[in-house]
């Protein structure tokens, strides 16, 4: 999630919360906004299969319906909470609800693929916008730091389960109606939290400096590292649309370091990174989504393509995944109070890192019960290490960063699952056929990377968890 967490205003705010009603409305317009944003990110795995009958579009094509989102997503994250500042929240929250929903709509009547992936990034950019905002709205409603702290959990809780849940509610939607009613399902929602955002009050604008040339330079270099891992799988690595955006994804990455350096308010402040803390959160984040998103996107394919299950029958088995995540989620925090959060950031990567393994032996004959059997790991796994590892990075950080950090790490989870869902796209086979060999080769990279970052955080993670507020 993106915070953007300020002091109290002056001026403007003052009359706002002198009229502003319960916070009630505020808060179920930010829920049903994050709801809908996360939703979309795991609905659409499941509608992939009928997207490419009824599109006729190749692997490629589908990873490209899953990444557009992500990607612009992730890029236009980290700086999306200067969006919601300059503008205020309530109004940058209403742009992008609306530009969320006109794009759904324009998904919904896509003729092609073509025109598919360019809605979904006109959704991604929308929910780069919702997602700090909708936060920042909770902020601005719950002066109380008691009654904010539980609506900012209820916020995480719906989040999670709607990641969870998209994949079951995207096989329903898909077999009753069709692929495009789960994106019309957003148009009556979008209406929904725009007419309660006519009962929150009016968010005060506070200066907030855009950092052009590293926003435009983190969009190249995400855009370019995907494209050169999903038409590499296809094309070759050695193909020169491949080399060349290999090479231009190298080339952004060095001048938005260098944009960085030289801007008097950079949306990715260097010195941030060289904190222990926020560098092996920010891998540890990308890491386990890498893990999370690529099971989805596989398994969605897996259960329909090889075993030729239909879209609800391969929804349904996601509940228990999002049953486990959702009551993990509750339990992490506990874990880590009484544990320390070094050894519950640990412990989940290594319990994912397992699932990863566990999954080694699918095949078409696989019995059912076993495949639910062997998603426990990714539903514990995750759920366990992203509360614990986004307080440790929180508690790393001085307030007046924790929307900065905030959003690098979500920015950065954004990534590690689109650049997963580019690598399993690659080797499962670009034919109508999946293969199991093609899986199998991303489940051990995945599972190895997490191994890693888990290493990485054993060794560079004080063993509390360790609080650093001083300032930079």
């Amino acid at each position: 999630m993106s915070t953007t967490l300020h002091p109290p205003a002056t001026g403007s705010e003052a009359p706002a919360r002198q009229t502003a009603p319960r916070p009630g409305p505020t808060l179920l317009a930010s829920l049903l906004g994050f709801t809908v944003i996360t939703v979309d990110v795991s609905a659409v795995n499941i509608a992939l299969p009928d997207i490419r009958a009824s599109l006729h579009g190749g692997m490629a094509g589908l990873q490209w319906v899953v990444d557009a989102y992500t990607l612009t997503f992730a890029a236009l994250m980290i700086s999306a909470g200067a969006l919601a500042d300059r503008a205020g929240a309530r109004r940058a929250y209403a742009w992008g609800t609306g530009l969320f929903t006109l794009a759904s709509l324009a998904c919904a009547l896509a003729p092609g693929i073509g025109a598919l992936v360019a809605a979904r990034v006109g959704q991604g950019a929308a929910a780069a916008v919702v997602m700090p905002a909708s936060l920042a709205l909770i902020r601005q409603v719950y002066e109380d730091p008691r009654r904010r702290a539980r609506a900012i959990a209820l916020w995480t809780v719906g989040g999670s389960v709607a990641m969870a849940a998209g994949p079951v509610l995207g096989g329903v939607l898909t077999e009753a109606a069709g692929w495009r009613a789960v994106f019309l399902l957003n148009l009556p929602l979008g209406a929904l939290i725009l007419a309660l955002l006519t009962r929150t009050a009016p968010s005060p604008r506070r200066p907030a400096p855009l950092d052009v040339p590293g926003q435009l330079t983190a969009v190249l270099g995400l855009g370019g590292l995907a494209y050169a891992v999903i038409e590499g799988g296809h094309a070759g690595l050695t193909s020169p649309p491949v080399l060349a955006a290999a090479g231009l994804a190298v080339a952004a990455a060095v001048a938005f370091r260098a944009a960085e350096r030289r801007h008097p308010a950079p949306m990715v402040p260097l010195p941030l990174l060289r904190r222990r803390e926020v560098g092996v959160s920010l891998a540890v984040g990308f890491a386990v989504n890498a893990g999370f998103y690529g099971v989805v996107f596989l398994l969605g394919l897996y259960l329909q393509q090889l075993r030729g299950m239909s879209a609800v029958a391969a929804g349904l088995m996601f509940v228990p995944l999002a049953v486990l995540i959702t009551s993990t989620n509750l339990v992490s925090p506990r874990f880590a109070e009484r544990a320390g959060r070094r050894p519950v950031i640990v412990t989940g990567q290594v319990i994912l890192a397992g699932a990863m393994f566990a999954l080694l032996p699918l095949a078409a004959d696989t019995p059912l019960w076993l495949v639910l059997v062997l998603l426990v790991p990714t539903g514990v796994g995750g759920a366990l290490a992203v509360p614990a590892l986004t307080a440790l990075l929180m508690d790393a950080v001085p307030g007046h960063r924790a929307g900065t950090a905030s959003g690098l790490l979500n920015s950065l989870r954004q990534t590690g699952g689109a650049l997963s869902v580019a690598l399993f796209g690659a080797l499962i086979g670009s034919g109508e056929a999946f293969s199991v060999s093609g899986m199998r080769q991303g489940l051990v990279a995945v599972g190895a990377v997490l191994l890693v970052t888990a290493g990485l955080s054993l060794w560079r993670l004080p063993k509390g968890g360790g609080r650093r507020t001083d300032e930079h």
